[in-house]
């Protein structure tokens, strides 16, 4: 790795560090409030954990706050995220309340304020190798792809954006995603896929796309 590499990830880190440290030191009284009414309405736990692929498909535990509830069919089978998603947690995704735990997976290196979203370990076999890029880079709690429609958007032009953002990746870059996740967050836009109460899942590439390796 070249030394202006080596200084930008440096930078990239510090800002990760500050920001995520004073975010969590200024927002205690607003995380411990959501947390309290998560509980009431949820019950416990109040966080969500799931393991996702980190920077070179390293697993971590992402911490989240729940939004949906426990809910099964009469087979025992979870109901749609649509039925699970309580009145609380469709809040909480639209001001992105849910993801201020994350904070802490950036303070421990797992994730970054800005990259690739973390996506669940059953995509990571489905990615065409210019998809598979986003990996480079620890994952964000927000990224260019999010601030351009975040779950509104297909697939592939998501993966396409963040191969553009591992790319073009710079601290000014980071600083007015961060302005503009803030814009996103305050006029919720593009918080679930039309149609879909969050994201339809991810079942591959059309062996057609240019990016699909032959």
């Amino acid at each position: 790795m070249s030394m202006k590499a080596l200084a930008r990830r440096s930078a990239k880190r510090m800002l990760d560090v500050g920001v995520a440290a004073t975010a969590l030191a200024a927002l205690s009284p607003l995380l411990v409030g959501v947390a309290l009414a998560v509980a009431r309405d949820m019950g416990r736990p109040v966080l969500f954990r799931q393991t996702r692929p980190g920077r070179d498909g390293k697993l971590f535990e992402i911490i989240k706050f729940r939004t949906m509830r426990d809910a099964y069919d009469a087979a025992g089978v979870p109901l749609p995220d649509a039925e699970r998603l309580t009145k609380l947690g469709e809040f909480l995704r639209r001001s992105s309340l849910d993801e201020l735990p994350e904070l802490v997976n950036v303070l421990k290196g797992e994730m970054s304020l800005v990259g690739p979203r973390p996506l669940l370990p059953e995509y990571l076999p489905l990615y065409t190798p210019s998809q598979a890029r986003r990996h480079e880079l620890r994952p964000g709690i927000t990224g260019w792809a999010q601030v351009h429609g975040r779950n509104s958007v297909t697939w592939e032009d998501r993966f396409a954006m963040d191969l553009w953002y591992v790319e073009n990746q710079s601290l000014w870059l980071d600083l007015r995603i961060l302005v503009q996740t803030a814009v996103a967050v305050l006029t919720q836009r593009g918080v679930s896929a039309p149609g879909h109460a969050t994201m339809p899942r991810f079942t591959g590439t059309a062996a057609n796309d240019p990016g699909v390796a032959a």
